[in-house]
């Protein structure tokens, strides 16, 4: 064997040997709470004391700034993107997808935040558009479908992040699914609260301060 010569073994193991890492350069841009940042740059009241308490872009909403809140919505997509970009690029799409976890965890428990964040709509459809544009759209299509019939945002997410897996499963992706498995229950479990006022019929509906 020549002195420069690489393995493909020696090539695996260092890409294995990434997949932390990748997990913490997801985790830190996903941790980036930019409703947060945005609000108050604008000077609004802070955004964890009115409606659901959340720094995604719904609650960004309730304080009556659109602008505000298609900018959150925008940067926390970009933030799961540019994670799954940054580490596919380094090591590939096992680090991409590790990556896209992380962001999304980032998201919902940042450490800046004493782990509490937003829902990780917006950080889901970012990480599909980083690993497989076309579940964006379907993610996207069947959020504004649903939105347009129903009004509630929580609803329109949890049922486009229940279709999306079963989409890339249908069309033989199996690793992005059983990633957007993962993503999905996450989400469900940040809109549990949501789920009890839907099902009291008590939930908000898109435009409404709650």
């Amino acid at each position: 064997m020549g002195a420069g010569y690489v393995s493909h073994g020696d090539t695996a193991m260092a890409l294995d040997a990434f997949l932390p890492v990748a997990f913490v350069i997801g985790y830190l841009l996903g941790s980036i709470p930019f409703g947060l940042v945005l609000t108050r740059l604008a000077g609004t009241q802070d955004l964890r004391a009115i409606g659901s308490g959340s720094i995604g872009a719904t609650n960004v909403l309730r304080t009556g700034r659109k602008g505000l809140a298609a900018g959150t919505l925008l940067l926390d997509a970009l933030k799961g993107t540019a994670a799954v970009v940054i580490a596919g690029t380094i090591a590939g799409p096992n680090a991409a997808m590790v990556a896209g976890l992380g962001a999304f965890l980032g998201h919902l428990f940042p450490v800046w935040l004493k782990f509490k964040g937003g829902k990780g709509v917006a950080v889901y459809i970012g990480i599909l558009l980083g690993l497989f544009w076309p579940a964006m759209v379907v993610f996207c299509l069947i959020w504004l479908a649903t939105a347009f019939t129903t009004r509630y945002s929580s609803l329109s997410a949890l049922v486009a992040s229940f279709i999306t897996p079963l989409f890339l499963w249908w069309f033989g992706h199996l690793a992005l699914a059983a990633l957007a498995v993962v993503l999905t229950l996450l989400l469900f479990y940040a809109h549990r609260e949501n789920i009890k006022r839907l099902q009291a019929g008590k939930e908000s509906r898109i435009g409404e301060k709650a």
